[in-house]
């Protein structure tokens, strides 16, 4: 009987493809991430005004914009990636909690949204970066 999962499961298994899919990924998370946090960068007067109109210290703006853009590139590159993973998925939650709290529908998909990356942040967290990363290089160099 033909079974689509144990199709893909044979091919994503293959170690080459599982390294490229790892990479895909972290590249797709670590998007939406980098482009945050240099926007963050870019309008810094506006985004310390908008957190402090959600009660959020602007103070925090700079540690917000170390995990964003920082974490981005450290997921992008795999270096550190199961601390960043955990990292942004708690960072995806509170923000979620913060910001994207409300009944109309862009809150409730933002809301959605982060919780869902923080989803995958997690699976991140217990796959590691792969072999596509500097964790590889390393874990290689510890062994």
């Amino acid at each position: 009987m033909f079974n689509p999962n144990l199709m893909i499961k044979n091919i994503v298994t293959q170690s080459s493809v599982h390294a490229f899919i790892l990479l895909l990924g972290r590249a797709l998370l670590a998007y939406l991430f980098i482009i945050a946090g240099w926007g963050k960068i870019a309008s810094y007067t506006a985004t310390v005004g908008y957190m402090e109109s959600k009660g959020v210290p602007g103070v925090l703006l700079p540690l917000t914009i170390l995990a964003e853009f920082g974490g981005g590139l450290a997921l992008l590159f795999g270096f550190q990636t199961r601390l960043t993973a955990l990292v942004l998925a708690v960072l995806s939650v509170i923000t979620a909690m913060i910001f994207h709290t409300g009944t109309d529908k862009a809150q409730v998909i933002n809301f959605m949204k982060n919780i869902s990356i923080a989803g995958g942040f997690l699976i991140l967290m217990l796959h590691g970066a792969g072999r596509l990363s500097i964790d590889a290089l390393i874990e290689k160099e510890s062994s």
